[in-house]
């Protein structure tokens, strides 16, 4: 081992002590060992290199109690920097962990190790971590189930039995040459070859047929299926042949159960769904392909796994496969996202802020980047970026959180993101020129401390509108709005629930509509908010929210770990 790379280990461990003196004092302790390197991986008639944790695909599972707490010592033998993101945990008061890249921290460079600490708090259910630099999440995902705290139970049956899913991209090619292609020409990514499920294809694909994934169940047993979306750049309708699914959860959030034959789940959210083992023993197709309700390119295939009953029976010449809604159902779309409510009882209670300080409307848009004499691939030779509020966010080379932390922001961001878009116009009908081009820039928005936040995403009609899954770090929040067309401030307020609204980490904002959400901003910190559609967060549909620190210790973010990995630049 190198000096440097002793170094690093040593550093590593000092803030993973240090760390360790300031965990949560009322749950549980758990250590992991994340080990990235490259793995031989065949899929598709081919086998390629990809980068894995642990050498599988998905990664390890995370496993805790409500309120436990995880330090997770990851080491990256990859070929290039690296970070990972704990999805949906809140971290309270601790950025430090959170990782997205140059937003809470650099890169983990190849060759050293970086331990997070991952801070459970108020959440149960299902979540997940994936790398957040560049397109590393193509292959580098996991889950993280979160039993219900010592003492404690589900608001439901005790199930007899867990299984998780995790909905996935499959790229024949490189997915970070992809990527640097795709924005240095100008164009669309290439589309992904195949969705997976827990890593296969399935069987509808080339050379998949024998190592689809297969569920083994018992008759009469119900199961609680964990189903993640980590799926690059579609949405998905999920459903099991012959099997009723009842969605108790998303998000790590109970919600009313929700009884139906498929869900629509996007990028970035979790279901829990409870799944009762009924029919006669047999075999049954799982699956799960697209659902987009824009005029874009995407992968129109079906990934699938399959539900084997455990007996002696025989294997069914055709197995039955269960209906789907078309790619572009909307209104199967928005049937399903309509019926979730939070659970909302005693014992699962929500806090709704009924008092709004910060009022937000920001703008979601698919624009243009002009390219000299229209030498890129995009619309008009110019390049296709994106935009909050026509502003196209830019990754500083230093990430954002030392330089606030440190009060020395020299110039890595603005604090100049505004409350609402730069033009009022109809969004979701004839758009002007002036929203096309939108500026350039690393702008954040500051909150103060205990405010009541609302936030209204905006969709809009330009260049390309479709669904946007907006994701916030560092929070969950009620989802008390969603409507088509423009939101108007005087009557789309009246339509808000405030009795029971999904308490979620991710929300799909409507295809020309609007979506409000509410938070009290309690969680001091950098925190990244982006939408979750990866080509869309490539191009600059991101921003930040810098949570201030309140009047009390317990009010502010925590002093950071011994140990950091370094910046490119300081």
């Amino acid at each position: 081992m190198g000096f440097y790379n002793k170094m690093s280990w040593v550093l590593a461990f000092l803030g993973f002590m240090f760390l360790g003196g300031l965990s949560n004092a009322n749950g549980a302790i758990h250590h992991y060992d994340f080990v990235l390197k490259e793995t031989n991986f065949t899929r598709l008639c081919s086998t390629k290199s990809i980068l894995t944790v642990n050498g599988s695909l998905p990664g390890p599972t995370i496993t805790v109690q409500k309120g436990d707490t995880a330090f997770v010592n990851v080491h990256n033998q990859g070929l290039y920097g690296l970070t990972i993101h704990w999805h949906g945990v809140k971290q309270p008061r601790n950025p430090w962990s959170d990782g997205p890249e140059n937003v809470t921290q650099c890169p983990i460079p190849a060759g050293t190790n970086f331990t997070y600490e991952v801070i459970f708090s108020s959440e149960e259910g299902t979540l997940w971590w994936h790398a957040h630099s560049d397109w590393t999440r193509a292959t580098v995902y996991g889950a993280i189930v979160i039993l219900p705290a010592l003492n404690t139970t589900y608001p439901f049956a005790t199930p007899d039995a867990q299984e998780t899913l995790i909905l996935g991209s499959w790229f024949k090619g490189d997915v970070m040459e992809l990527i640097e292609y795709a924005l240095a020409s100008g164009g669309d990514p290439n589309i992904s070859d195949a969705f997976v499920i827990n890593g296969q294809p399935g069987d509808l694909y080339d050379c998949s047929n024998e190592t689809t994934y297969r569920w083994l169940v018992d008759y009469g047993k119900t199961y609680l299926l964990r189903v993640i979306n980590a799926v690059m750049n579609e949405e998905q309708f999920f459903a099991i042949a012959n099997h009723t699914l009842t969605v108790v959860a998303q998000d790590a959030a109970y919600i009313k159960p929700i009884t139906t034959s498929y869900i629509m789940i996007t990028p970035g959210q979790t279901m829990d769904i409870l799944v009762t083992a009924n029919q006669p023993p047999s075999h049954y197709y799982i699956a799960s392909k697209a659902y987009v309700d824009g005029t874009v390119a995407f992968n129109n295939s079906t990934t699938t796994a399959i539900v084997q009953y455990n007996g002696n029976y025989s294997a069914p010449s055709t197995t039955p496969f269960p209906t789907l809604p078309d790619y572009d159902n909307e209104t199967a779309a928005d049937n399903f996202t309509s019926q979730i409510r939070a659970l909302a009882s005693k014992e699962h209670p929500i806090s709704v802020p009924l008092e709004i300080d910060s009022k937000i409307i920001i703008s979601i848009a698919i624009n243009e980047r002009i390219c000299p004499n229209s030498s890129c691939s995009g619309p008009d030779g110019n390049a296709l970026s994106a935009s909050l509020n026509n502003i196209s966010f830019e990754l500083p080379s230093v990430d954002i959180l030392q330089a606030y932390y440190r009060g020395n922001n020299n110039g890595v961001y603005s604090t100049s993101f505004p409350n609402k878009p730069p033009y009022t116009f109809n969004f979701t009908g004839d758009v002007g020129n002036n929203t096309i081009y939108p500026s350039f820039g690393t702008r954040v928005r500051m909150i103060k401390y205990g405010e009541g936040v609302e936030i209204v995403f905006q969709g809009t009609n330009i260049i390309a509108p479709e669904n946007h899954p907006m994701h916030l770090h560092g929070y969950s929040f009620y989802v008390v709005g969603t409507g088509s067309g423009n939101f108007n401030s005087t009557t789309s307020p009246k339509t808000y629930n405030l009795v029971d609204p999904p308490e979620v980490n991710t929300i799909g904002v409507p295809k020309n509509g609007w979506a409000a959400i509410r938070f009290v901003a309690d969680n001091p910190g950098v925190w990244f908010m982006h939408c979750h559609l990866e080509r869309h967060s490539s191009w600059g549909m991101d921003t930040v929210l810098i949570v201030r620190n309140g009047n009390t210790t317990e009010r502010k973010i925590r002093s950071p770990p011994a140990y950091m990995p370094p910046c490119s630049k300081s």
